[in-house]
């Protein structure tokens, strides 16, 4: 994972909307048709998907690339596609963000990537963890994360990251109805709470 860097709340994971999730039951019916000669092609095209979108939240310049709405069609085109080449990401998602572009809806791609994430999961019976952090997980945190979480009755967890370094350190956990808040944010809060009633 990438070291820690300056983030905004610009990087932080997207809630699906109508829109967004239209383009992804459109990519959903898509690897429909493709599992039927290739039983792989909703992992494939979900890591494609996922690998666009770990670009988006860890790449600034790409970030903005995507949120400009002065670039026409052809600059967008040129860049989009040149980062999907470069990154090896496959045709449908390349296709997917091609319509984007033609529809004038690049900026929604985080927003897509969130939702065809979302209907995968659901789909396949898995719970959604929101795990947000005030730095980017690395891999044996993740590992720790959906062990706790399977240790606690919860099956089948993904987790969808957010980074927000308002929250200082720790982290919080929504999964279902339940939250756990481990900040320091929090933390700090709860302090500040007892010392004025103390008071």
């Amino acid at each position: 994972m990438a070291a820690a860097t300056n983030v905004t709340a610009s990087q932080q994971a997207p809630n699906p909307t109508g829109l967004s999730e239209r383009y992804a039951l459109a990519l959903l019916g898509l690897v429909d048709d493709l599992r039927q000669k290739e039983p792989g092609a909703a992992d494939r095209v979900a890591a494609d998907l996922d690998g666009l979108f770990r670009i988006w939240r860890e790449d600034a310049g790409f970030r903005a690339f995507v949120a400009d709405p002065r670039l026409d069609g052809a600059e967008q085109r040129r860049g989009a596609f040149a980062i999907i080449e470069k990154a090896g990401i496959g045709t449908e998602v390349r296709n997917l963000v091609g319509v984007l572009i033609n529809n004038r809806r690049l900026g929604q791609l985080p927003q897509v990537a969130a939702s065809f994430g979302a209907l995968l999961a659901e789909r396949r019976g898995q719970q959604t963890a929101h795990v947000t952090t005030a730095h980017p997980l690395s891999d044996t945190q993740r590992a720790q994360i959906t062990a706790r979480l399977t240790e606690a009755g919860f099956s089948g967890v993904q987790l969808q990251e957010t980074v927000d370094p308002s929250l200082l350190g720790g982290l919080v956990v929504r999964i279902g109805s339940r939250l756990y808040d481990n900040s320091i944010k929090s933390k700090l809060q709860r302090l500040q709470y007892a010392m004025k009633g103390a008071a």
